[in-house]
């Protein structure tokens, strides 16, 4: 009762920010044109950034700009699984500070605090235990060298080429990351190395994968703007040798693969669309010790209505296959070999100036899955909902 309790006051605490917004006033035909948001940290289109981030200028070193994301998560679900995951909980789902340099010959981002990464179909890790499990407390820091207006190369820890979606939860339309997002990488230490000319935008990065400190992913983005309504997109990344190496940031399977994405964006007045095919591949390899090659094959449609300046309703259905059978050795890459599932998420978004809430449901249906490999406490229970709420300030 006490849970369910912290959960309703949680939800309680976050609505005035939807309530106020509709009282401000509307901007006059004198008031001067908005400030530009940062484009780093990217984000989609239920949330927008700070377009009045912090300054601090260090003399010769130039300009220096700091934000941040700060966020408390509350959910309940049914059919966990045995403890550490639980029925429900609240935790600070981002607690981080931006610094970043934007121009010059040499930038930089730097990312530090705390995050966690809730995800659609798998138990919750809180904040605290996802920062020590995968990548520390800065989880992206890296130095930018611009040389031109067409050209840049990044080193340091990057945030991967992979996906529609977004390393962070504040970046992305739903609180949530879904099926697909779990199949790549997030952070992924190395070069990448950029270049736009027109409507062409590419990116080449070399790195260590599912930051596994082995040097041998080799990552690619083409990017295609038809006109600022329709993108088209080519992604493609993978292990250029067999690593056997693991740990609770590198999935053994998952830094072997090979992943390949293509999504086209559509915008078309309040809405934002975006189509998603996933395919991915784990070869059979006695080094990393599978007898029989794995795959899966997915797609998605990310979608966000914006009903108002202060009112955002974003949504994403989702679904995932993999190869193989229980009998046969294909190594599990969801819920057993062969096993396949669909999600549905709905995420209304309320943001009135820095301040946000977010409400989300959300529903998985796992088929053809191998008992055990699923959800509830014995491992057999196929589906899985979710209630979220989450309130913060993008500073």
């Amino acid at each position: 009762m006490k849970k369910r309790l912290s959960f309703a006051i949680l939800f309680a605490l976050s609505m005035p920010a939807a309530v106020w917004a509709d009282d401000q006033p509307a901007a006059s035909a004198d008031t001067p044109a908005a400030p530009t948001a940062l484009p780093t940290p990217s984000m989609s289109a239920s949330l927008s950034a700070n377009p009045n981030p912090i300054s601090i200028d260090l003399g010769p070193l130039g300009k220096t700009y700091v934000g941040g994301a700060i966020s408390l998560l509350g959910f309940e679900q049914n059919h966990s699984l045995p403890s550490p995951d639980k029925d429900g909980r609240i935790d600070a789902s981002n607690a981080q500070v931006f610094l970043q340099k934007t121009d010059g010959v040499l930038q930089y981002y730097v990312q530090l605090g705390g995050y966690s990464f809730p995800t659609v179909g798998t138990p919750y890790m809180k904040a605290t235990d996802t920062a020590t499990a995968l990548y520390g407390y800065a989880p992206v820091a890296y130095l930018k060298l611009v040389p031109n207006a067409n050209f840049s190369l990044q080193l340091g820890k990057l945030p991967t080429l992979i996906g529609a979606e977004y390393s962070f939860g504040f970046q992305n339309l739903n609180i949530e990351r879904g099926l697909l997002w779990n199949q790549e990488n997030v952070v992924t230490r190395g070069a990448q190395a950029n270049y736009t000319n027109g409507p062409v935008a590419l990116s080449v990065a070399v790195t260590d994968g599912f930051y596994s400190n082995r040097y041998s992913w080799v990552s690619a983005s083409l990017a295609y703007t038809f006109d600022p309504s329709n993108i088209l997109s080519f992604i493609a990344g993978g292990n250029t040798k067999r690593t056997a190496y693991s740990s609770s940031a590198t999935p053994l399977l998952l830094n072997n693969e090979q992943i390949y994405n293509v999504f086209y964006t559509h915008l078309a007045g309040p809405w934002t669309w975006q189509g998603y095919l996933q395919y991915s591949r784990v070869p059979a390899s006695t080094k990393i010790g599978t007898v029989r090659e794995a795959s899966t094959w997915g797609g998605a449609v990310l979608a966000n209505y914006q009903v108002s300046s202060t009112f955002n309703l974003a949504g994403r259905i989702e679904y995932l296959g993999t190869n193989g059978n229980p009998a046969d050795g294909t190594p599990n890459l969801l819920y057993g070999p062969g096993s396949s599932a669909w999600s549905a998420t709905i995420t209304p978004t309320w943001q009135w100036q820095r301040f946000f809430t977010r409400v989300e449901l959300s529903y998985i249906k796992a088929s053809s899955a191998v008992p055990g490999y699923v959800f509830g406490d014995s491992g057999t229970r196929t589906s899985q909902a979710r209630a979220l709420v989450e309130a913060g300030v993008l500073f």
